[in-house]
């Protein structure tokens, strides 16, 4: 049986990958599997972590600090330090008070909590408890109307943003899943999208197509979508999922106002890049025009920083997070959140960088791997 939360944070926590067993003690076989698992042999999951190890930093010294800080405007919110809260779905699988506990974290450390579609709380919920800005993650519906509703609820419950997941038409080969035989508690749903019509589901037989045809892909967005989306709300679009330079430039033409460099926490297609191996050519093709942030395998305040001096403007934590909320509910996740800031403010000071302009390509060692 899964153990309860933890009523203390114990001092053997001095790092978020600390907090990956305290959080597996706590979870059912099947929902850590959901959680933790990625796309078919996992190859990218992996390699969204490895890709840190290889991007070294510069140090150095004596240089001037007073002053110094981390705060940043992102589409013109102030925050603290350019770390967010990336949406992750069915927070209640992992911690009874759920989404609401991440709100809590959010709200204590001042940062931006994207909440996703697929929320176990109610949006509306999430943005009477929250006293820190939000962001609300849109998936596109069957049904445009459905799409729409989920709009107009974010803009008048206050949210922000709109941070649209773009690489996920359907879902990757989750053989974790799979072969542990996941499925939703009866106490966990998208309560967002009671009495909307399901994304199409396909049972192909022998000789039929499983995708093609089959209807898996009904609904699936375009950028046609996107631009009719554009058109509908006065919220700034974020397109999450955008590896390929040429797809950012697609983003920019379309008016969005930042993207995440993301491959969906290596649960969508296997064996892509890490993220922070396409980041800088992503931000390459940006070139400034947009907001660049960026998501995938985050655990350390170094990376943070490294993100950073390959063109990011601000990082996403998704599951280092989620094992915090596990583990010690919203105290865990804001733990997470502050070791993440004081290691990057570490970083930032012996590396030389008293401001966040200050973190660039100068601040990495010359190496093939960021060539």
């Amino acid at each position: 049986m899964p153990l309860p939360p933890l009523t203390q944070i114990p001092p053997q926590i001095a790092a978020v990958a600390d907090y990956e067993d305290y959080a597996r003690e706590r979870m059912s076989d099947a929902a850590w599997a959901y959680l933790s698992g990625g796309a078919a042999d996992e190859h990218t999951l992996r390699a969204n972590r490895e890709a840190y190890v290889r991007v070294r930093i510069q140090p150095r010294v004596l240089r001037d600090l007073a002053g110094g800080g981390t705060g940043l405007d992102l589409l013109g919110t102030p925050l603290p330090f350019p770390v967010l809260l990336a949406p992750v779905a069915y927070q209640k699988l992992v911690h009874p008070q759920g989404e609401l506990a991440s709100v809590l974290a959010a709200s204590a450390m001042k940062t931006v909590m994207v909440a996703s579609t697929q929320s176990s709380i109610g949006l509306e919920d999430m943005a009477r408890a929250a006293e820190a800005p939000l962001w609300f993650q849109l998936y596109f519906q069957r049904e445009r109307d459905d799409t729409l509703r989920l709009v107009r609820r974010a803009e008048a419950a206050g949210y922000r943003a709109l941070v649209v997941t773009v690489d996920a038409p359907i879902n990757g080969v989750r053989n974790r899943e799979q072969r542990l035989g996941f499925g939703l508690p009866p106490d966990v749903e998208a309560v967002n999208l009671r009495g909307m019509r399901p994304m199409a589901g396909a049972v192909a037989r022998a000789g039929e197509s499983a995708i093609f045809g089959s209807g898996a892909l009904d609904g699936a967005p375009s950028w046609d979508d996107i631009a009719w989306l554009r058109s509908a709300t006065r919220l700034p679009l974020v397109l999450k999922g955008i590896l390929a330079p040429a797809d950012a430039r697609l983003a920019i033409d379309a008016g969005a106002a930042a993207i995440v460099v993301s491959n969906h926490g290596g649960r969508g297609l296997d064996t892509v890049p890490a993220t922070l191996e396409a980041l800088p050519w992503v931000a390459a093709e940006v070139a400034g025009r947009l907001p660049v942030l960026m998501d995938g395998g985050i655990r350390r305040g170094t990376d943070v920083f490294k993100a950073l001096a390959l063109g990011s403007t601000a990082v996403m934590v998704g599951r280092g997070y989620v094992h915090g909320l596990a583990a010690a509910g919203a105290v865990g996740v804001i733990h997470v959140l502050h070791m993440l800031r004081t290691e990057f403010e570490i970083a930032m000071a012996l590396a030389g960088c008293r401001t966040l302009q200050d973190i660039g390509r100068n601040a990495l060692w010359p190496h093939p791997a960021i060539a």
